[in-house]
Formats: structure tokens, sequence, C-alpha cells
């Protein structure tokens, strides 16, 4: 009988943080598992978080919709570091509204009838509905194969995801810059949404990788 190598990839007791996930890196085609393509995102993040091109490229042969849908969980996960390093300066005395520029109040989508709340609330709220969503069986039974009609529904995520980025870079810069300096989240997030064309252009405020300048918007209320 041949010999099976078992790959085992586990964080041992005790291990210091800079020593997690420190194993080999294994080939897309080699990695036998249904999370296949979030072990590779994460095993590409970790190579270099700075290399947004590698990070995004799809495997050959890869679902669309699998990819997309492991991105935005990558991003979600990752973007609850950014919202416990808001809460040393964002609280409800501080910003009652959740807002990007001050042309702009973003409605919550998490209470019955959408309406205003603290942006730390709504940084929360929104990503906590985010993992009910990505984590329902009811729209995403299979991390396999995803239907056309869920995938639609990753776009008003991207969209209230967006915002949490757009209040950090106008209100908590240097929490932003910080954060942004170590994980590129924001520019990969907005190379993702603008390459998979999943939010509007004229959303995306923020200064782009080549320093354009924000696009003005007119003043309203956004609704969530």
């Amino acid at each position: 009988m041949a010999d099976v190598i078992l790959k085992l990839k586990r964080n041992r007791p005790g291990s210091k943080a800079k020593d997690f996930c420190r194993w080999p890196d294994e080939p897309f085609e080699e990695m036998d598992s249904t999370l296949a393509v979030q072990q590779f995102i994460q095993q590409t993040i970790r190579r270099d978080p700075a290399n947004l091109e590698a990070i995004l490229k799809m495997p050959e042969a890869q679902d669309e919709g699998v990819w997309k849908y492991e991105h935005l969980r990558q991003f979600c996960m990752e973007l609850n570091g950014l919202a416990v390093r808001l809460q040393s300066e964002c609280n409800p005395e501080t910003c009652p509204q959740m807002t990007a520029t001050e042309q702009w109040i973003f409605l919550c989508a998490a209470h019955k009838t959408p309406k205003e709340c603290p942006a730390i609330d709504y940084t929360r709220h929104t990503l906590d509905g985010a993992a009910c969503l990505l984590n329902s069986n009811k729209y995403f039974p299979s991390r396999v194969s995803i239907k056309e009609s869920s995938v639609a529904k990753l776009g008003s995520v991207c969209r209230r995801v967006y915002r949490i980025f757009s209040h950090a870079y106008f209100h908590h810069r240097a929490i932003f810059d910080a954060f942004e300096k170590e994980t590129h989240l924001c520019k990969r997030f907005t190379d993702f949404v603008t390459k998979y064309s999943i939010i509007s252009k004229d959303i995306l405020i923020l200064p782009k990788l080549d320093d354009e300048p924000p696009i003005t918007q007119p003043v309203g209320e956004s609704e969530a």
C-alpha cells in the first residue's frame, strides 16, 4: 500500500501570533476540500497582502459566484479587526450618525424599518447582518456551487460594508491609515467590487489607488 502523507494545518496551543498559519503553500488544484477557495484566498493574502492582483485572480475553471462569495466572507472577517480598533474613539457620543462625508447619512437596515444608528452600532449591525446572510443555509447551502439569485444578494452587503470604510476614512483617519497600511483591505475591496461590477462606481467616494480625488455627491439621506 502506498504511503499516505497527511498535511496537517493547525496552530498548536501556545503558538505566537507571528507563527500562525506558517505551513507551506499548496497549489489550488491540490486542495481537496469544500473550503478550498477560502483556503486559497487566505493563503494568497498571507503570502503578500499588498499583491492585490494575485489575491483577486480567480483560478481557472473556478465558479465565479463562489469566488465572489468567498471573497466577501473574507472581507467581513478581516473588517472585524477595523471595527475593534474604531471602538477606541467611535461611540454614540462622538459619532451619533453613520456618515462618510457630511453629505450623506446612512440608514441602518438591521431594524424593522431602516433608521439612523450611531456609526459604531451601524458597523456592528452591518457585520452581524452580513455574517447571518453569508452563513444562511437558505441562500448559501453550499460552498462549492451558488445559485445566481443568491449571488445577486452580495451587492447590498458590499454597499453597506463600503460605508464602514468610508466612515473610518473621513472620521477616524489615523485608525484607517494604520489598519490599511497593514492589510490593504480597503484597496482590495475597492478593486474587487470594481473588477466584478458589484456596486456602482459613483458609490466609491474614497480616493482610488491612482490618487484620484473623491467623487462629489449631492446632499441627502441614503436608504439602507
